[in-house]
């Protein structure tokens, strides 16, 4: 038996005796879905990096610009369906008594595929805030005005997601460490372990005693710490995983 399919059976045997399971997910889950990512070939649009128009400092200086790119998002995201990672993450939660998905991604395919128990860290692309009112609400029109307005109180709309610069929402973050630190194992798919604070919320979880398995196609700076790492497409051996249970 080859070291791959051991490391298979060891995560299976791990989520099979676990009562509590939480998950962490980035950007190589929804890359199987055909979403950009950020970083590398990806991140440039229409000659702008995208690191460089996701800020508060770029809605500032040019909201149409902004809001040009995220109907761009908008427009690409309504067309993309759940992958099969999304599709087993949503099985493995009816199957466990306690779950919690902890997501850095915005593009709500984890909601569109089932997924109930559902953290955003970094919120979600079809909300949108009230930079007056500060209300949030849902909107999945696939293309917003240039400059969309508030219907309470009249002022600019900004897309509900944490910009570069930016901080979490602290409840939200609270969620996620207290998911961090109580559960029995994590799973920790398809993040660099870059991005903080959700690149720390495995060693919170691993500091606690929970056993952790990074699901990714190559190391992060983390997978040396962590119990088993699985290397490959989330999509395939997320399905693995759940077959051998």
């Amino acid at each position: 038996m080859d070291a791959e399919v051991q490391d298979i059976e060891r995560a299976c045997q791990w989520l099979a005796t676990t009562e509590q399971l939480t998950v962490l997910t980035g950007a190589g889950v929804s890359a199987e879905s055909g979403v950009p990512t950020f970083r590398g070939k990806d991140g440039l649009w229409r000659g702008f990096r995208a690191t460089d128009l996701a800020t508060p400092e770029a809605f500032a200086r040019d909201p149409k610009q902004v809001w040009a790119f995220y109907n761009w998002r908008r427009q690409l995201l309504a067309s993309l369906k759940p992958n099969p990672a999304h599709e087993a993450l949503v099985r493995l939660e009816a199957k466990l008594p306690q779950f919690i998905l902890v997501t850095q991604n915005i593009d709500d395919l984890h909601r569109r595929a089932g997924t109930r128990k559902l953290i955003e860290l970094h919120g979600n692309i079809w909300m949108v805030r009230c930079t007056g009112c500060q209300t949030v609400s849902r909107n999945e029109d696939v293309w917003l005005p240039e400059l969309p307005s508030c219907d309470d109180c009249g002022a600019l709309l900004r897309p509900h997601v944490v910009w570069f610069g930016e901080q979490l929402q602290p409840a939200i973050l609270k969620s996620a460490v207290v998911a961090s630190r109580t559960c029995q194992t994590m799973l920790v798919i398809g993040t660099s372990a870059i991005v903080q604070p959700a690149a720390s919320l495995a060693i919170e979880a691993k500091a606690q005693g929970a056993r952790v398995i990074e699901v990714n196609l190559e190391p992060t700076v983390h997978s040396h710490h962590l119990d088993l790492v699985l290397q490959g497409k989330a999509g395939v051996l997320l399905p693995q995983l759940l077959e051998g249970w």
